[in-house]
């Protein structure tokens, strides 16, 4: 499975993105899905992520509502949507795919290179 992520930027504070991460194969239906980020000097982190046929997802603490992830599995694509942006919430974003306990790194098999989200104030 290859993953590409798209939809990153530039954006002020209080706005919008939303982040797609297409993935190649005929078996992204079989994989949980999840995004994680990288702020500039932190450890990467677990933001969301999604069940194989996308009736559960699961949060971190941080995100307080603003994020939303989705998947269509008709279109191979898992989305990240994010709202109410602040600052703290620049970061690399990387979409992954995986199975089990999707909060964890370790339970991802594949990852994307990732798509630099910058929020200025």
């Amino acid at each position: 499975v290859q993953l590409l992520e798209s939809g990153g930027g530039l954006v002020q504070a209080g706005g919008s993105l939303r982040l797609s991460c297409a993935a190649s194969g005929r078996t992204f239906s079989s994989y949980g899905m999840g995004w994680f980020r990288r702020a500039p000097g932190k450890e990467r982190e677990f933001v969301a992520a999604i069940s194989e046929s996308g009736g559960v997802t699961y949060y971190a603490a941080f995100v307080k509502g603003r994020f939303t992830i989705s998947r269509d599995n008709a279109k191979n694509t898992v989305y990240l949507q994010i709202d109410s942006l602040k600052p703290e919430d620049t970061a690399a974003y990387y979409c992954a795919a995986g199975a089990g306990r999707l909060r964890f790194g370790a339970s991802y098999h594949y990852w994307g290179q990732g798509t630099l989200v910058t929020v200025s104030s």
